[in-house]
């Protein structure tokens, strides 16, 4: 028995995917789809994503937003674990990466749950607050520009019901965190976006070592 999580060597990683990832073929198409664009490593895991539908189909979560779609693996997940009459609202500067998506939400039959919406993420979110949604949220996952994470992060407070939960991606940042030496602009953001919110006594908080790391605060 250990008090520390179980570090995943390459061959327990390799067990952990036989026994422990369900990925369905459209799954597996669109990440490997995905997987040949030069912007890649912008994907989450399998292990994360089929971690965020099994989440999200716990909290029976009925609307939620996802801030950065990328080619939509991510949504497809988030939008698998929404109960049957959910929505999802996906917010992108880029217009072109979600085209990938849509084929494949379309595919698993979840494309008339969501909705995308181009330009600043913070922009969206502001309008959203103005057109009175404050507390009408279930779900917020957060992965986007890093140097943008605590203004996304407090507006999605705003957004967020009471019990409901904002999960941050990448706040273990390839262990670049944990690196003093490490002062790039991203890495400061994602650190200090850590520091801020482990005090922040307005949520209960756990960072989940999956992924990249995957931070679930959930609005007391």
């Amino acid at each position: 028995m250990t008090r520390r999580t179980t570090p995943l060597t390459d061959e327990l990683y390799r067990y952990y995917e036989e026994v422990a990832i369900r990925e369905s073929d459209i799954h597996r198409r669109l990440r490997e789809e995905t997987g040949k664009l030069e912007k890649a490593n912008m994907q989450i895991s399998p292990e994360q994503g089929q971690f965020m539908t099994v989440f999200v189909g716990a909290m029976r979560a009925r609307r939620a937003i996802e801030i950065g779609t990328f080619t939509g693996y991510s949504a497809l997940c988030i939008a698998l674990g929404l109960v049957d009459d959910g929505s999802l609202l996906c917010l992108d500067i880029d217009e072109e990466w979600p085209t990938f998506g849509r084929r494949y939400w379309a595919e698993a039959g979840v494309a008339d749950k969501i909705e995308f919406r181009a330009g600043p993420a913070s922009d969206s979110l502001r309008d959203l607050i103005a057109a009175g949604e404050e507390g009408e949220y279930d779900f917020i996952f957060i992965d986007a520009d890093k140097r943008g994470i605590e203004d996304y992060y407090e507006k999605s407070l705003r957004l967020l019901r009471p019990g409901g939960v904002v999960a941050v991606d990448n706040t273990l940042w390839s262990g670049r965190v944990a690196d003093p030496e490490n002062r790039e602009d991203d890495t400061k953001a994602i650190r200090g976006f850590n520091a801020t919110v482990i005090d922040d006594h307005r949520v209960l908080l756990s960072l989940v070592p999956i992924g990249d790391g995957v931070t679930l605060l959930y609005k007391r």
